[in-house]
């Protein structure tokens, strides 16, 4: 069972994860991620140590909840007005974030603190409603479109293999490659 609690908007919950993230994204900063510690970061949250492991059970487990919120995309993909443009920008713009170093660093959090798969959940749903979003779009505009699973195993799931064991190569032109095969599979 996760131990990431259910958090209401504005109250104390909220306030508590989002001074304990901002101590991890601080100090992450200025003393690198290896010398994070649980009495550390609740020392700069303001909070004590036993609220840290309460809710997240451990430095792992929160370095990855916080992961998760910096892999939440901040904006809508780009509208360029055809499903092929649309699809190709977001496929360029996820490639280059998740292949980042910090993409690969996040990544990472968020699987190894993700005992029950909940992380790897929320970070597949982050990229399957911009999916939804594009692929919405481009039937509003009458153009044929796959669905959302299709996208994700033909462009998606590609890229997050080669991210995390294939490394090399991984390039905008890669991302174009998966899309015009995709939408060639699916016309």
């Amino acid at each position: 069972m996760s131990r990431r609690p259910m958090v209401r908007p504005g109250g104390r919950s909220a306030r508590v994860q989002t001074s304990v993230h901002t101590a991890v994204r601080e100090l992450e900063a200025e003393l690198g991620r290896d010398a994070l510690t649980v009495p550390l970061v609740a020392a700069r949250a303001g909070v004590t140590p036993s609220t840290i492991y309460r809710r997240w059970g451990d430095l792992q487990e929160l370095l990855s909840d916080v992961a998760v919120e910096r892999l939440r995309p901040e904006t809508p993909p780009e509208d360029r007005g055809d499903l092929a443009s649309d699809l190709d920008a977001w496929a360029e713009q996820f490639l280059e974030e998740m292949a980042s170093p910090p993409g690969r660093a996040y990544i990472r959090d968020a699987l190894l603190g993700d005992p029950d798969g909940d992380n790897a959940g929320q970070c597949s749903a982050y990229a399957a409603e911009q999916i939804k979003v594009i692929l919405a779009r481009a039937a509003g505009r009458g153009e044929p479109t796959p669905d959302v699973e299709t996208v994700i195993d033909r462009v998606v799931a590609p890229i997050m293999y080669r991210i995390l064991f294939r490394p090399a190569g991984l390039d905008a032109p890669y991302a174009r490659r998966l899309v015009a095969g995709l939408l060639a599979a699916t016309s």
